[in-house]
C-alpha cells in the first residue's frame, strides 16, 4: 500500500472517457497526491480493467489509488484504498477486506458528527462538501470552511470537495483542507497538466498560513 502523502490536490476521475489513462497521467504529471477512480456505470469488465491500468500508473508515481464506493473492485485490483458515502458500507468491514493498512475515506457532508464518528471507527480522511457550486453535485449539501477549522481537532486529514477551483482552493487550504478534491476543474481543463499544477502550486503559497 502507498501511505497519504500529508497533503496535496486529490483528482478525481469523472466516468467513462476514451483517453482516461491518459488524462490521469496528465493529472499526476502535474503533481497529484491522490487519485480516485470515480465511475457509477454498470459496465463491470471495463472497471476492472481500467481500475487495474490506473492501479499501475499510480504506482509508477508513488501515488495512491482510491476506488470511489466499491470495496469489490478496489480489492480485485489491489488498490491501495477506497472512499465510502453514507450509504457505502463502514470503514470496519473495508478494512475487513482490504487490509488494516488500506486507506479508507469517508464522506461527511457538512456534517462534523459524522466526521467525529468516522475518525473514531478509523478513517484514513474525512471529507467535507460541497464547499462550492459542483456541476458534478448540483444538489450537494453546502458545508462551511469554518467546518475545516472546526473538525482540526479530530486529528485526521481532511479532504475538501465541491466546486473548488484555483481561485477559490487557497481559501479552504488557509481553513485548514490537507487535500482539494477536483473533479471537473482538473478532468474537464483543455490543458490537465496544467490545471493538476495550478492546485498543486495553491499548497506551496498557502501552506503557511494553514492551522
Amino acid at each position: 500500500m502507498i501511505p497519504l502523502h500529508p497533503h496535496g490536490l486529490y483528482a478525481i476521475t469523472d466516468g467513462p472517457r476514451a483517453d482516461l489513462l491518459d488524462a490521469v497521467a496528465q493529472a499526476l504529471a502535474g503533481g497529484a497526491r491522490l487519485l480516485q477512480y470515480r465511475d457509477k456505470t454498470d459496465d463491470a469488465p471495463r472497471r476492472r480493467a481500467e481500475a487495474a491500468a490506473l492501479k499501475r500508473l499510480c504506482a509508477a508515481h508513488g501515488v495512491p489509488l482510491i476506488v470511489n464506493d466499491d470495496v469489490a473492485l478496489a480489492a480485485a485490483v489491489q488498490a491501495d484504498g477506497v472512499h465510502l458515502g453514507e450509504r457505502d458500507g463502514d470503514i470496519a468491514a473495508a478494512r475487513a477486506v482490504l487490509g488494516e493498512r488500506a486507506i479508507v475515506g469517508a464522506s461527511c457532508y457538512n456534517s462534523l458528527d459524522r466526521a467525529r464518528a468516522a475518525a473514531a471507527q478509523g478513517a484514513s480522511y474525512v471529507a467535507f462538501g460541497a464547499f462550492f457550486a459542483s456541476p458534478t453535485k448540483p444538489m450537494a449539501p453546502h458545508a462551511s470552511p469554518e467546518l475545516l477549522r472546526q473538525s482540526a481537532a479530530l486529528g485526521v486529514p481532511r479532504v475538501a470537495i465541491g466546486g473548488i477551483t484555483p481561485d477559490n482552493g487557497g481559501s479552504l487550504i488557509d481553513a485548514g483542507a490537507d487535500y482539494l478534491a477536483v473533479i471537473s476543474a482538473v478532468f474537464g481543463a483543455a490543458d490537465v497538466r496544467r490545471a493538476a499544477r495550478s492546485f498543486a502550486d495553491l499548497y506551496s503559497s498557502h501552506r503557511e498560513s494553514r492551522p
